[in-house]
């Protein structure tokens, strides 16, 4: 079976399927955002300079075999030897590669949890046969999100990268520019990175029709059928384990806001329409706006 990503804007539920998809009976290996500048190098010894790297053919070569080693879990124990500074470290270390050691015994299929490998999702489907599943999340969702945590996103990461913009991103260059120069307001920056990520994502449900599509809201509402579904359509298996962790993770009872930004328990239908609370009408009307003319591919009146 080849890897499978998951993948899609972050604050989108990559978590939350990338874990359900890994309680399946068949050995599932979860990776963590390999392609984040914050990755582990025991993990992949690739190092990325910045926030959503895009690789292609043509700058593959310094990647290229690193993320092999990956998946064929294969530690990379210089790497993070050279990266070693306090006993956290050492202890993470310990950990992985018993990790790394135990799926490779059990032949475990790589799942890579990793929003930030969106603009990569091609070359890793086309150099690794990877499967992608890509999550799409309400522009408001994601906006209120991003306000409650405070994540700013430093915009000069895309510019820094002249094949991403040549390939994916050149509509957006001047307000990239823009927002590099000067921080804007949170609520700004979330809608152009909602443009920019949606932007991709859109190309590939027209180009890429095989990747499944899938809408964090219709997971929310109906989970055991959309990850049935989503289970069979890999051709991942699924048992008793498989339903108790969905329920778990969804159930009413869970708070209707993550404890933490990792945490993947929630009261998923009430979940939905947590960014009402969050954000005020003149907030969502600039999200509505400013996102409108991608927005309508994916939302339709009914779900403002």
């Amino acid at each position: 079976m080849p890897p499978i990503l998951v993948t899609g804007s972050h604050r989108s539920g990559t978590g939350w399927v990338g874990q359900v998809l890994a309680a399946s009976p068949r050995p599932l290996g979860y990776v963590w955002e390999p392609f984040s500048i914050l990755h582990r190098p025991g993990t992949c010894a690739a190092r990325f300079e910045h926030w959503f790297p895009y690789v292609c053919a043509e700058n593959e070569a310094d990647v290229r075999g690193p993320v092999d080693a990956m998946l064929a879990w294969r530690y990379a124990y210089g790497a993070e030897l050279r990266a070693l500074r306090r006993p956290k470290d050492a202890a993470r270390m310990a950990r992985d590669v018993w990790r790394f050691c135990r799926n490779r015994r059990a032949g475990a299929v790589p799942l890579l949890k990793d929003p930030i490998a969106v603009f990569s999702a091609e070359w890793l489907a086309d150099t690794f046969a990877a499967r992608p599943v890509l999550l799409v999340r309400h522009p408001a969702a994601f906006t209120a999100s991003i306000k409650r945590l405070r994540l700013r996103h430093p915009f000069g990461d895309f510019l820094a990268q002249p094949l991403m913009m040549r390939d994916w991103l050149s509509p957006y260059a001047a307000e990239l520019e823009r927002f590099a120069a000067d921080e804007q307001e949170i609520v700004d920056q979330a809608i152009l990175l909602w443009n920019v990520i949606h932007h991709a994502i859109a190309e590939y449900g027209t180009r890429r029709p095989e990747w499944p599509l899938l809408r964090l809201e219709d997971i929310s509402r109906n989970p055991v059928e959309q990850f049935h579904a989503l289970f069979d359509r890999l051709g991942v298996p699924r048992d008793a384990r498989v339903d108790a962790m969905i329920t778990e993770t969804s159930d009413p009872s869970n708070p209707a806001e993550a404890a933490t930004a990792h945490s993947i328990q929630r009261d998923s239908a009430t979940h939905v329409w947590n960014w009402k609370r969050t954000l005020d009408e003149g907030e969502v009307e600039r999200v509505r706006e400013g996102t409108a003319a991608l927005a309508e591919r994916f939302y339709g009146p009914d779900d403002w």
